[in-house]
């Protein structure tokens, strides 16, 4: 019985845990790790211009090396769209 219950929080934590965030705000420490990503990708944005939806995060007006993008995040900041603008 204590063995399901763990089993159960492993796999619910990551989604509260997204959900708890999920009131519109960004944490500094998600929106450091966004900006880390997005400099490996040759890319950068001002951090206001992140924003949660119901999947993830939406970064709009990012400059990359060949353009400016609008760049759709799941919830382990992996990219899901990358649209030019």
């Amino acid at each position: 019985m204590i063995r399901k219950t763990l089993i159960a929080l492993v796999f619910t934590v990551p989604a509260a845990a997204f959900a708890a965030s999920h009131d519109g705000k960004v944490s500094a420490e998600v929106q450091d790790q966004i900006l880390t990503m997005l400099a490996g990708m040759q890319c950068q944005m001002d951090a206001d211009n992140i924003e949660t939806d119901d999947t993830g995060y939406e970064l709009d007006d990012v400059f990359c090396a060949d353009g400016q993008y609008d760049i759709d995040l799941d919830a382990n900041l992996k990219v899901t769209n990358k649209r030019k603008e």
